[in-house]
């Protein structure tokens, strides 16, 4: 599956960024993430996953605040409207955070 989704997420990331606090920062990050996601991954879905990812992101970010972007690929599973689901994603991702 690919496609876009965007939504929060938290947990754990490791990895090297570089960059400076408090302005623009990129980097590779992977880890165990959680939260809340809707948009198009071969159709709608909407719902919770947790899962392994890595990738790139880049964006801003304000101590810990921030935005960010970027690829990210992975295993997901979790609930999706209609029930379970697990399987492989990548795609882009976006969101806020907040640490």
């Amino acid at each position: 599956m690919d496609g876009w989704m965007d939504g929060w997420m938290d947990g754990w990331m490791d990895g090297w960024m570089d960059g400076w606090m408090d302005g623009w920062m990129d980097g590779w990050m992977d880890g165990w993430m959680d939260g809340w996601m809707d948009g198009w991954m071969d159709g709608w879905m909407d719902g919770w996953m947790d899962g392994w990812m890595d990738g790139w992101m880049d964006g801003w970010m304000d101590g810990m605040d921030g935005w960010m972007d970027g690829w990210m690929d992975g295993w997901m599973d979790g609930w999706m409207d209609d029930g379970w689901m697990d399987g492989w994603m990548d795609g882009w991702m976006d969101g806020w955070m907040d640490r």
